[in-house]
């Protein structure tokens, strides 16, 4: 992509005879061909729907932007939610020029130019970056040192954490803010506000609907205004002129709903994370939910089965030992029978597992284990326990001494198996980990009265 000189630099806040759009974006469409989520963009701060907890008039943001001494932000949060509507805002009421890049269709020639253009103009810049998480790391390298000299002023957009994709050094330099899903009211508002409005919305078209009408829109939407904004634009040109909305026109709309789930991202990561603690926390109908929506957002069911078999060993554990071989089955009933059908082996080993009773106490010994060998010196193997094949194993007496624990009762001999003793399991007194406890505690007390019998003994001549 070739950058403009900067006398051709389009000025995405110029008078209206001579508009044209910020730096990597085409020349803007006649109103009525843009689309309806474009045309009913917030003009300013006031405008945004929602965000009251970063928009209140004496928040941090608004008074950074009301005193104009703001840095480089960063703005996190889902799609649809106004991070570029907030950045056109502060663009506006402080009357800066506006340079805004995607981020998937730029390149370091067009960011160095972007920059060299920046670095010669009077007025303050400020460089919006859509989905700034697509930089690589030499990219928002580049973009340090003229942030650092307040050549430019950085805005990005991430749908992503900024703490896993965008560099330290940068994310050192910037304000963070984290912007929530509209809710629904706020986006109620909003779309009743596009279909009356006669010049930028959708007025001039004479149609009507209902507030609950809008309401249901807004709730179908998940919080996404541009989808709700969107939605209400192709269902209302799909009606005659003054026509009406009903709901069993957005009934019959709702039945294409796509739910918003990003594969190998922030929503891929955080609804598993929901999903495994619902089933640690005994909630079968959350964990149902969670594997609904992993479902219908197309995961791979070999994932969410994969993580089914953790749970089963880290968080059921011997409180169900049914659990992890049911798990097991679950993974290899996706792998031989695939979807549709696997979803009921995944509802069935999800309702298993959340409806069993709970116990870490595997995951907690084999850490304690793991934290003894690498804590204390490493032990050796005692001389009875090794192996003695061999005529050098047996000469330098391996498996001498070793009681064979079939010849005992309960086959306990009372032999130590570590040179110094050490407990690590400590079995929950739930489910049936409870017959456990019971009966490793009758052992232990078993092994110490035989080895207090073993101590009286006489030694051997």
């Amino acid at each position: 992509m070739t950058a403009m000189p900067a006398e051709d630099q389009p000025d995405l806040f110029a008078p209206a005879d001579s508009a044209s759009t910020a730096r990597g974006a085409e020349w803007p469409a006649s109103p009525r061909k843009q689309p309806l989520a474009a045309r009913m963009r917030p003009r300013s701060l006031a405008e945004i729907a929602g965000q009251r907890h970063i928009l209140e008039p004496e928040s941090l943001l608004p008074r950074l932007v009301k005193s104009n001494q703001f840095g480089s932000l960063i703005f996190y949060g889902p799609p649809g939610c106004g991070k570029t509507s907030l950045a056109e805002a502060i663009a506006r009421e402080t009357g800066c020029r506006f340079v805004r890049i995607n981020a998937v269709m730029s390149n370091v020639a067009e960011l160095r130019e972007v920059l060299s253009i920046a670095r010669h103009r009077t007025e303050t810049t400020i460089l919006f970056i859509d989905e700034l998480h697509r930089f690589n790391k030499s990219q928002q390298d580049l973009l340090l040192p003229d942030v650092e000299q307040g050549n430019v002023r950085l805005i990005g957009a991430t749908t992503h954490n900024p703490g896993f994709y965008v560099n330290p050094p940068l994310l050192s330099r910037s304000h963070l803010f984290r912007l929530d899903p509209v809710g629904v009211d706020d986006v109620t508002a909003v779309l009743r506000r596009a279909l009356d409005d006669p010049e930028r919305g959708l007025g001039h078209t004479g149609c009507t609907t209902s507030d609950a009408v809008l309401r249901d829109l807004a709730a179908l939407c998940d919080g996404d205004l541009r989808r709700a904004l969107n939605a209400l634009e192709t269902l209302i040109l799909g009606l005659p002129l003054k026509g009406e909305l009903t709901s069993a026109q957005l009934e019959v709309f709702a039945k294409e709903r796509r739910i918003r789930y990003d594969a190998d991202e922030d929503e891929h990561y955080d609804t598993i994370s929901v999903f495994i603690k619902s089933v640690r926390g005994s909630d079968p109908d959350a964990a149902l939910y969670w594997l609904a929506k992993m479902l219908a957002g197309g995961e791979d069911p070999r994932f969410i089965a994969r993580r089914l078999v953790i749970s089963a060993s880290e968080d059921v554990g011997l409180a169900d030992p049914l659990g992890l071989p049911l798990a097991v089955a679950a993974h290899q009933a996706c792998e031989l029978v695939g979807l549709p059908e696997a979803e009921y082996a995944l509802a069935h080993a999800t309702v298993h597992l959340a409806s069993a009773p709970k116990s870490n106490s595997v995951t907690l010994a084999l850490a304690a284990a793991k934290a003894a060998l690498a804590q204390g010196p490493v032990q050796q193997v005692p001389m009875p326990m090794r192996d003695k094949g061999g005529q050098a194993s047996k000469r330098l007496g391996h498996g001498q001494g070793y009681l064979y624990s079939h010849d005992f009762p309960e086959n306990v001999s009372g032999q130590d198996y570590l040179e110094k003793p050490q407990r690590f399991y400590e079995p929950k007194p739930v489910g049936f980990e409870a017959k456990t406890a019971e009966r490793i505690a009758h052992w232990r007390e078993l092994r110490r009265q035989l080895q207090a019998k073993a101590a009286k003994r006489p030694p051997a001549p």
